[in-house]
């Protein structure tokens, strides 16, 4: 069984700085693409990062330049730094991956974890 685990999350001061972590575990044959998405309240789910295997990345406009998304392929871990905080930047923030289980391994699959709430207020 695979899952996603996010931490890192909590409350900062404007113009502060965290950085969430999540890790994949469980019989995982490979990872393709992994993610981080945001969820204000009243909000859709949004797209904040991305990064391929071979670690191209990609991100939503409203983060570029604040916001770093890095993995450890060895550790099946991504992280997302973020710097320069603003109050905009609070909601949900969930961990997604493209898995192909070992089971299951000629298939990939979209997993996510359960989310870890950023806050950010003075």
């Amino acid at each position: 069984q695979v899952q996603l685990v996010e931490s890192g999350g909590g409350l900062v001061q404007p113009g502060g700085s965290l950085r969430l972590s999540c890790v994949a575990s469980g019989s995982i044959f490979s990872i393709n693409a992994m993610s981080w998405y945001r969820q204000a309240p009243g909000k859709e789910r949004e797209l904040v990062a991305a990064i391929t295997s071979g670690g191209r990345t990609n991100y939503a406009d409203s983060v570029k330049g604040r916001f770093t998304i890095s993995r450890d392929n060895a550790k099946n871990m991504v992280y997302l730094q973020m710097n320069s905080l603003e109050p905009e930047d609070t909601a949900v923030y969930y961990c997604n991956a493209d898995i192909r289980p070992y089971r299951f391994r000629n298939s990939v699959y979209d997993y996510w974890g359960q989310g870890t709430q950023v806050t950010v207020s003075s």
